[in-house]
């Protein structure tokens, strides 16, 4: 068999590295949601650029399907073996190569987590400021475009990565960009391979952009009577221009999954959870602007965390937004899905997001990134309850089509992965053949993440 060929070769340029075993496969065939489990043909462990070099053209010769795989993360799917053939597990190519505090830069291997370098930039004043939420591999974050809490200050992956290096499915080592913040010269393949999900090469190496640490933060909670209030308070302080750092909301149902999950004791009302950057005259500033802002829509409840370690224990309670939701069901799965609409149109989207799951039966939360108009839902459902997989299906379907209506995007940040691929058509319209022109271009084989982002092609009608 053609696989077992490969197999051979990559088991004579890796050694114990390619692994075959079940449990190695079953464990890179999970995911964090409903899909099912999908496990690849063999896993490969690289430590270097030339190793990715080397499999991929041995994988390219055979036509044998390559996924990357970081810490597994995603939430559409991105990192399963769907078409089979190789995991490749970057997870080894974990260190920082290089750190320029005076250019404000770092240059790092794929594989390294966000908390982790972080972990190495601090004696350095600096830090990497996207945060999904995850501990998720920087190479993976590039992939899907990731951004998170912080984005509405700092921006996604695409803002935040001057340069790359990747492999192309040939075995082609190319470089993207540079140290310079700008550059007019040729196409732009940095932000190309920036949420292209593996599907047209695989990141080795990236040089990320780095902020100073602020000179003070403050966290803060409140609470409002309605989503409404806590959505037009969010729209009313972009507005006005407040740098806000992180504005997350919770709706009523994702307050009560932190309760049953954190055990935490938040009053059953819509919240939002706030941080603010800059000099501690700056802060002040900041939340007394805020406090204003939030009095006109009926805020209540207001608590500040000053300290570190009450910070990261609010951002904690946070974080663990796909289990809290899960707390709420019987199913033990959820069904996550997120769009971005503009924000003069967010409290209208929340709201039908919120009708149409109370109509359909489903026990759904939301929390976002409200700041950036962003935000996401978790439906508990029961892969094994037919009706309720067909309403869950139902609503996401119903959800991206409400924010492409109100101008927006179904997916500010989970990207398309499997699930998502449906609106594709909806959203790209004519861009979606160039789209698979340029796949076409970079990866003629089709071996990196077949049946990614792009929906099959419709075929000619006889």
């Amino acid at each position: 068999m053609v696989i077992d060929a490969a197999i051979h070769e990559l088991q004579a340029l890796l050694g114990e590295r390619l692994v075959t075993s079940e449990a190695d496969r079953t464990q890179h065939g999970r995911n964090e949601t409903y899909y099912p489990d999908t496990p690849p043909d063999a896993v490969a462990y690289p430590e270097t650029t030339a190793e990715v070099s080397a499999i991929l053209r041995i994988c390219n010769a055979h036509r044998i399907p390559v996924t990357a795989y970081g810490a597994a993360s995603s939430l559409e799917g991105q990192h399963l073996a769907t078409a089979g053939g190789l995991s490749l597990d970057m997870t080894r190519m974990n260190r920082v190569l290089g750190v320029r505090a005076e250019d404000l830069n770092a240059t790092v291997q794929p594989g390294i987590t966000r908390k982790r370098l972080n972990e190495e930039l601090r004696a350095t004043g600096l830090f990497f400021p996207v945060d999904p939420g995850a501990d998720a591999t920087l190479g993976g974050m590039a992939a899907t475009r990731a951004s998170g809490t912080t984005a509405v200050r700092y921006g996604t992956m695409r803002e935040n990565i001057l340069a790359l290096e990747a492999v192309m499915a040939d075995g082609t080592v190319i470089r993207t960009g540079s140290q310079a913040r700008k550059s007019a010269t040729g196409y732009d393949l940095t932000h190309l391979l920036i949420g292209s999900e593996g599907t047209l090469g695989i990141i080795t190496e990236l040089t990320l952009r780095l902020q100073g640490i602020p000179e003070a933060i403050t966290a803060a909670t409140c609470r409002f009577a309605s989503v409404e209030d806590a959505v037009n308070c969010v729209i009313l302080t972009i507005q006005s221009g407040l740098p806000m750092a992180r504005i997350e909301l919770l709706d009523e149902m994702m307050v009560r999954g932190f309760n049953a999950y954190a055990k935490t004791d938040l009053p059953v009302m819509p919240h939002l959870f706030l941080e603010f950057h800059g000099s501690p005259a700056a802060v002040a500033e900041q939340r007394t602007a805020f406090g204003e802002i939030a009095a006109e829509f009926g805020a209540e409840g207001w608590q500040t965390a000053d300290s570190t370690e009450h910070r990261n224990a609010l951002w904690e309670v946070r974080h663990k937004a796909h289990y809290a939701s899960a707390a709420l069901g019987t199913g033990g799965h959820i069904w996550p899905t997120d769009v971005c609409v503009p924000i003069s149109r967010l409290a209208e989207a929340v709201r039908q997001a919120q009708s149409d799951a109370v109509q359909r039966g489903l026990t759904a939360t939301i929390v976002g990134h409200v700041g950036d108009g962003n935000f996401h839902v978790g439906l508990s459902v029961d892969p094994g309850n037919a009706a309720e997989m067909e309403q869950a299906e139902a609503f996401t379907s119903a959800l991206a089509k409400s924010a492409l209506r109100l101008g927006g995007t179904v997916s500010g940040e989970h990207g398309v992965g499997l699930g998502k691929q449906k609106f594709m058509d909806d959203e790209h319209g004519a861009a979606l053949d160039y789209m698979r022109m340029v796949k076409a271009g970079f990866d003629p084989n089709n071996i990196l993440n077949p049946g990614k982002l792009l929906p099959p092609q419709p075929r000619s009608p006889k």
